[in-house]
């Protein structure tokens, strides 16, 4: 009897022991959910903060599938926020110039508001002179998502959905979109998108952050170092329309493959700054499949560096040049001329009407896939 109390007093000391040697498994903390008010229709929509060991944080509304902050460190580790945007819903439902915004059906212009896709002839809404930008008057910025959040290895993930039904600013097909936001310890967002269609469609998705690094919308960007894998950019007309030519950018302002000032060149005397008012193009990435570098930016007082890495064949770097003063930001900041720059990876503006130009056409049984990758460094 002895024995057998014995052998179940080492029994249980053994599992004493084990119990302290090994902790239990940890589940990654949820993504905090908060209220951001009600759209004038009555609908309610959530800020979805989240955020990684380190600290650094994105928050996302499920209004737009919008970026509203992303909050990330300079080198001496002070965390700020480094996109513009506003402090309420009502900002984001009521501006105009798309901050954070997920951009769709068709991210960019397409001239004269048409297209042609199997022999028919679609219109669509003009929202920028003759030309449709954007998606049209209410594009997928403007509508409200279903958010859910998703587990994931790399960091906290939010997943948004919807569905374009067909017809919807003038586009054919039921599409069904999908975005997967996740945010990770080595303070990476990555943004993957997909979507499909019951009928031949175009889709070109991006997202319309502007950046500005010194994590101070009171600041101009100009003096931001820009690097672009990009041999060519796509030269456009008065309405900002692609001409359908590439362009080699050597020997002109838009060479960037070498790190230059934002501000070094944007007033030259060149046709294609006048025209976009500064720069406003779509530059042509460097060929290779899967994610590629599209773009390294540093801003040289605080030491951050975004990097972009991309699926996409082309990325629009638009140097704020119709911010004017009269959008009021975060924290009662003037948001005014270039105090913000985007980096919209995409497929080329118009690619509808220029059959040279890589094709944003879904077909039915077909899957739309596309990623981006910023990540947020220091040097």
């Amino acid at each position: 009897m002895k024995i057998h109390q014995s052998i179940f007093s080492i029994m249980l000391a053994l599992t004493a022991m084990a119990a302290l040697s090994w902790e239990p498994a940890m589940s990654a903390p949820s993504i905090l959910t908060k209220s951001f008010g009600k759209t004038s229709e009555g609908s309610d929509a959530h800020l979805y903060v989240l955020q990684n060991t380190k600290g650094a944080k994105v928050s996302i509304t499920d209004f737009g599938a919008t970026i509203v902050a992303i909050e990330v460190p300079d080198r001496e580790g002070k965390l700020a926020d480094v996109v513009l945007g506003y402090d309420s819903l009502k900002g984001y439902e009521t501006g105009t110039s798309y901050f954070g915004g997920l951009i769709g059906r068709y991210g960019n212009r397409i001239g004269g508001a048409k297209f042609a896709l199997d022999g028919q002839t679609y219109l669509l809404a003009k929202n920028d002179g003759q030309n449709s930008l954007h998606g049209g008057k209410r594009g997928f910025n403007k509508v409200v998502w279903t958010a859910h959040e998703r587990p994931s290895k790399e960091g906290q993930a939010l997943e948004l959905t919807y569905v374009s039904k067909d017809g919807e600013e003038g586009y054919p097909g039921n599409l069904s979109v999908r975005v997967l936001y996740t945010w990770t310890d080595r303070n990476e967002l990555r943004v993957q998108y997909f979507a499909h269609t019951d009928k031949a469609t175009v889709v070109n998705l991006t997202n319309h952050s502007y950046f500005n690094l010194a994590g101070d919308p009171q600041k101009n960007i100009l003096g931001h170092m820009v690097r672009l894998e990009a041999p060519q950019f796509t030269p456009v007309d008065n309405g900002l329309i692609p001409t359908g030519e590439l362009r080699n950018v050597e020997g002109t302002p838009f060479d960037f493959r070498k790190p230059v000032a934002i501000g070094k060149r944007i007033a030259d005397s060149d046709e294609q700054l006048k025209l976009g008012k500064g720069y406003d193009h779509n530059w042509v990435l460097a060929s290779g499949a899967g994610l590629k570098l599209a773009a390294h930016v540093v801003e040289p007082a605080t030491g951050r560096v975004l990097e972009i890495r991309t699926t996409e064949p082309g990325i629009q770097f638009y140097s704020g040049n119709f911010l004017d003063g009269k959008a009021v930001g975060k924290n009662g900041s003037v948001l005014a001329y270039r105090t913000g720059f985007c980096m919209e990876t995409q497929h080329f503006p118009d690619s509808p009407n220029h059959a040279n130009f890589p094709s944003t056409t879904l077909q039915p049984g077909e899957n739309y896939r596309s990623q981006t990758v910023y990540r947020f460094e220091t040097e």
